[in-house]
This record gives structure tokens, C-alpha cells and sequence, in this order.
């Protein structure tokens, strides 16, 4: 179910991200096609063919800058692929990937990974080796601890853990300067403690997870645009969440809300509030309506 579940969202989401121009890169299907081209090749997908093994081949088409591998039955990444020095977007969605070997380190252009869907318990330090990388997607696998070799790649903008088995963040997460969306939803969180945030955090969803209460740091956040915290145990909102000057979305949707702070009233970019399940009276409703009569509330 949950496999399905993420071949439904998560996996689109990643295919409509990653398109490149087909004309001006075609994307080949076949290897031995590829390497009888007249023409240089750039992309190659390998989408649902069944494969167990990388085709070998593949080492000799240097100039490869995309790589779709995803739905086959690897069960490792091959030394194939790190052959592929020009390599820029790698997905291997949907396979049976244990580990991350040393080798990733390699791959020094590689700007976008996609590994969801495997069966990863743990993250290669080597990954902290891929300076230039931006987008990371980690979704729906093994994993317990968010990774800390991420901690080290400031050009991130964007990291995907969603569905995993994270219950600790390390207080290092500010350090990852660039990034702008943090989807670590569908964990083990409990406990934030006072983590800080990238000051330039735009997207951060938190959903489905056990968090009791919200870091303060959270509220330094002045770019921030969608919060979803949802489906938690939280209980208290801070009167410091007018610090969100910028926030569009709040999602505090089934949580064990009785009340929220005047201090809301500050939001004047807020335009949806969504409070369903919370233990709200209708009284509490309507003043949170007159704080913030630009948003659209729902209870």
C-alpha cells in the first residue's frame, strides 16, 4: 500500500520536475541504438525493463547527463554508472537498492538524485562529495536518522524523506545554507528540541509525525511560505508565530489545538488556515476570523 501510495504522488511529482527538452536531447531506450547513433547521447531511460544488472555498455556513452533507471530489480548501483562523469540527473526509483556505494562520490555533476522507493538503512558520507547537487529524493525507505553527509552539501535547495523511520535530527540542518523545501512528513518525529532552520526554508511539511511542540528557532523563519504540520500531537502555538512575516499556508489540521495566540493577527500574508480535528469551539473560530479576516479558515 504504501509503495502504491508513492508511485501515485511522489514519483509524478519527480517525472514532471526532471523533463528535458526531447528534441534537442532525445532520450534513448536501447543501448545498442545509442551506441550506433550518429549523434551525440544525452539521455538514456531504462524506465521498467526488467534489468538486474546496468547494461555494461553504458560506460562507453561518456557524454550521458540524465539516467532513468527507475522500476527495475537492482539490488545495487553498478560501477557502470559511476563511469558516467557528465551525469547531471540520476533517478533509480523503484528498485531494491541496499546501499549507497563509495563510488557516488564521483558523480561531481550530478545536480538532481532520486532514489526513492529502495531499501536504504543508512547514507554513504561519500554523498557529501556531490557539491553541485540541489534536489534529493529519499522518499519510502529505511531510513532512521536524517542523513548527515546532506548536512554537508549547502547547495541543496530541495531534500524529500518523506515515508521514512527518522526520529533525530541533528542541530546541524541550519548549515545546509541553500535549501528552500524540507518534506521529512510521514516519520518518527517527536521531539525538534529547538532545531534551527535554513533561513531561506520556503516549504516545510512535518505532517503525519508525533511532534509535541514546535521549535522556537521554527519562528525565525521570515521566508517562510507553506508550513504543514498536520497530524501531530501539538498543543500550543508560540505568540512567536508572528516571526512568520511571509507564510501564505498553515496547516495545523488534526492536532490537539483548544486556541492559538493573538498574536496571528500579524500574518497579513496568511490566506489559508486549516484547523480541521482540532478541539476548537465555534467561539474561538469566529475571533480567529476577525485576527485574520484575509484568510480563509477551516474548522
Amino acid at each position: 500500500m504504501k509503495k502504491l501510495f508513492f508511485l501515485i504522488s511522489i514519483i509524478s511529482l519527480h517525472q514532471a520536475k526532471a523533463q528535458i527538452d526531447p528534441v534537442k536531447y532525445p532520450t534513448y531506450t536501447n543501448v545498442d541504438d545509442a551506441l550506433k547513433s550518429r549523434k551525440t547521447v544525452y539521455s538514456m531511460s531504462f524506465r521498467e525493463k526488467g534489468l538486474f544488472n546496468v547494461p555494461p555498455q553504458i560506460k562507453d556513452l561518456k557524454s550521458i547527463f540524465f539516467l532513468n533507471l527507475m522500476g527495475n530489480k537492482l539490488e545495487k548501483m553498478d560501477a557502470e554508472i559511476f563511469a558516467l562523469k557528465e551525469l547531471e540527473i540520476l533517478n533509480v526509483n523503484e528498485n531494491s537498492i541496499r546501499f549507497i556505494p563509495d563510488e557516488i562520490g564521483e558523480l561531481i555533476k550530478l545536480t538532481t538524485l532520486s532514489i526513492n522507493l529502495n531499501s536504504l538503512t543508512s547514507i554513504n558520507p561519500n554523498l557529501a562529495k556531490l557539491q553541485s547537487l540541489k534536489t534529493i529524493y529519499l522518499d519510502a525507505n529505511d531510513l532512521n536518522v536524517f542523513p548527515e553527509a546532506l548536512m554537508k552539501i549547502p547547495s541543496l535547495e530541495e531534500i524529500n524523506l518523506q515515508g521514512n523511520q527518522i526520529s533525530f535530527i541533528a542541530d546541524d540542518l541550519h548549515q545546509i545554507k541553500n535549501l528552500k523545501f524540507l518534506n521529512l512528513s510521514e516519520n518518527q518525529i517527536n521531539d525538534l528540541g529547538n532545531l534551527k532552520f535554513p533561513k531561506d526554508i520556503k516549504y516545510l511539511e512535518l505532517q503525519q509525525n508525533t511532534i509535541a511542540k514546535l521549535p522556537e528557532n521554527l519562528f525565525h523563519s521570515k521566508n517562510l511560505e507553506f508550513l504543514n504540520v498536520s497530524d501531530n500531537n501539538i498543543q500550543e502555538i508560540s505568540s512567536k508565530i508572528k516571526g512568520l512575516k511571509n507564510v501564505v499556508s498553515i496547516n495545523l489540521a488534526n492536532n490537539n489545538l483548544k486556541d492559538l495566540p493573538t498574536e496571528i493577527k500579524h500574518l497579513k500574508n496568511l490566506k489559508t488556515l486549516i484547523l480541521t480535528g482540532n478541539p476548537m469551539t465555534k467561539n474561538k473560530i469566529e475571533e480567529l476570523k476577525t485576527l485574520l479576516p484575509q484568510a480563509q479558515i477551516y474548522f
